[in-house]
């Protein structure tokens, strides 16, 4: 749960509701004599925002815009060039004089060390802030991009893949914590499906560019173009992005009788300390012209609350959408009391987390859908550029374009289609939201990716226009790698919040150690057995990964249950 109520008013709220409100569990309603503050539309806001403007829930569109956009362009630059390597291949195999299987391992390498190089970036994201961490990643990335562009040697490449996989960790993992950091429940749906197509969508841009230019200008300007791209970026995280981290009173951290707020972790200048002001003493005076008092709703509800209206429930947070970054928020890094005790902590996390079935079957639907479109950057070279197709690398470049159309159509059906079925199915459970009501939005896009790896498996083996596999069986692609990986990570989100970024790091890791098996033996299989045998291997893993949803829409519940003492949820 993301409410934050301490026991006594959780078991007054299970009574009336006559439902356990487990980890995940939300109320999206108010509920006897508990009210809450609300946003457009009456909708109850989850999690509650405190009456500090310095809060990132609180933060004006404009801000949260601005902050979104630059953790965006962050995402994409970074995911940009590990895999805009493909139309690269022949030319690369020029120019170091290796083989095929020698250059897919560029890829290959530099997509395991980026998942394992999250055990890095999350745990100093979580323990000094999200800022620091996007800084530094980004002037990793920017050596390394000009590193390829000036290497002369096959080793000196694949030095230089080897750290822009370990600088481009956090594309994989920090935007979506960043998301939990600034929206709320009810909109998390269609801004995770906007971080996937962001980063989905940057590597298909990748080769549609390297591609065109590679037979156009020369594989190392490319390079150079990234460089721009990644400087660009780094700029716009230090002037648009103030920190996000926020740290929010757990239950037991508000003592009985007296609800006062535990300071964060996050020093800030003089008296302007974030989540100090979350929930005041209800008897307490105010001090301050905007102060507000909070009456704890399990103790009693002041007469005027009876038939609250959405602008009074508003009031109560004067600044919601009002509110802006604090000083404090600009800093490179943010202090810790422990920081080597939370470094160590979040070492831990994400190995626990493997533990749970949720993450788990986030983390296999993710991956193997994932690898359904790697499948295709690593194979469109050796199906096009040969007989009867002979395609130049700009020509396979620029097919990548039907699979970034694909994403946009993912993009604007995935997320609000999941937030949508979870609204719905909200309203009939008489305001209580359940993570497992969006998984039924999943069906439409497992049927779509079967077909599409149907058609790119059968066509390149049979040699089909080359248009029904791209535009067919490429496009097909793009729509599920924006729907699958989207709708389910969103569903361990709700379901274990506080450790967003941790939980990124599993799917991560699952994610793109099975990615560099499968770019390691699938050039040779596809030789040996044709093109069906390893696309369609992995399409029916896809499938067998997502038909367990319906135990999980099922049995969520039950599985939550299991972990609902863990202390994940009270990091």
């Amino acid at each position: 749960m993301e409410m934050n109520y301490d026991n006594k008013e959780l078991h007054q709220l299970e009574e009336e509701l006559h439902v356990e409100l487990l980890p995940g569990t939300e109320i999206m309603a108010d509920v006897g004599a508990h009210h809450f503050v609300k946003g457009a539309g009456s909708t109850v806001l989850v999690p509650q925002p405190t009456d500090d403007p310095n809060d990132p829930l609180n933060w004006s569109a404009t801000w949260k815009a601005a902050c979104i956009t630059a953790a965006a362009t962050v995402t994409f630059t970074q995911g940009m060039g590990p895999l805009a390597l493909a139309p690269m291949f022949p030319a690369l195999m020029e120019s170091f004089n290796c083989s095929l299987p020698d250059a897919v391992q560029f890829t290959g390498i530099c997509i395991l060390v980026l998942g394992f190089s999250n055990f890095f970036w999350v745990p100093i994201s979580t323990s000094f802030g999200r800022r620091p961490v996007y800084i530094a990643s980004q002037l990793v990335n920017f050596g390394t991009s000009i590193w390829r562009a000036k290497a002369q040697t096959y080793g000196s490449f694949m030095g230089a893949c080897v750290v822009n996989g370990f600088g481009a960790g956090p594309a994989e993992t920090l935007m979506p914590a960043i998301i939990a950091d600034i929206f709320f429940l009810h909109d998390r749906g269609k801004w995770n499906t906007l971080y996937w197509v962001v980063y989905m969508g940057s590597l298909m841009v990748g080769p549609i560019i390297s591609g065109s230019m590679t037979e156009n200008v020369g594989w190392r300007s490319f390079w150079w173009l990234n460089t721009a791209m990644l400087g660009l970026s780094f700029l716009m995280v230090v002037f648009m992005f103030p920190e996000t981290r926020y740290h929010r009173p757990h239950p037991d951290e508000i003592v009985a009788g007296h609800h006062t707020a535990k300071p964060s972790d996050t020093p800030s200048p003089s008296s302007e300390k974030p989540g100090t002001k979350a929930v005041e003493n209800a008897d307490a005076p105010s001090t301050e012209d905007n102060a507000i008092q909070h009456v704890p709703t399990s103790a009693s509800t002041p007469p005027n609350m009876a038939g609250l209206t959405l602008e009074e429930t508003a009031a109560r947070d004067p600044w919601l959408g009002k509110g802006s970054p604090g000083k404090w928020q600009w800093k490179i890094f943010q202090a810790n009391a422990h920081p080597f005790k939370s470094i160590l902590i979040d070492l831990w996390i994400p190995w626990k987390l493997f533990a749970f079935p949720i993450v788990e079957f986030a983390s296999f639907v993710t991956s193997w859908s994932c690898s359904s479109f790697l499948t295709l950057n690593l194979t469109q070279s050796q199906a096009f550029a040969a007989p009867p197709y002979n395609f130049s690398s700009q020509s396979i470049g620029f097919m990548n374009f039907a699979i970034l159309v694909g994403a946009f159509i993912g993009l604007f059906t995935a997320g609000p289609l999941s937030d949508w079925v979870s609204a719905r199915a909200t309203a009939r459970n008489n305001g209580i939201r359940e993570p497992e009501m969006r998984l039924p939005a999943m069906i439409p896009y497992i049927i779509i990716m079967y077909l599409g790896n149907i058609v790119v498996a059968v066509g390149y083996q049979n040699h089909w226009p080359w248009e029904a596999i791209v535009i067919i069986g490429f496009t097909c692609a793009g729509i599920q790698v924006a729907g699958l990986p989207a709708i389910s990570s969103t569903y361990a989100v709700d379901s274990y919040k506080p450790v967003a970024g941790s939980l990124f790091v599993s799917i991560t890791v699952n994610k793109n150690v099975w990615g560099y098996g499968f770019s390691r033996f699938i050039t040779e299989w596809a030789e040996e057995d044709g093109f069906v045998a390893p696309i369609m291997t992995n399409a029916s893993l896809v499938l067998l990964w997502c038909l367990f949803g319906g135990l999980f829409w099922w049995k969520g519940k039950v599985f939550r249950r299991w972990t609902k003492n863990s202390s994940v949820h009270k990091m």
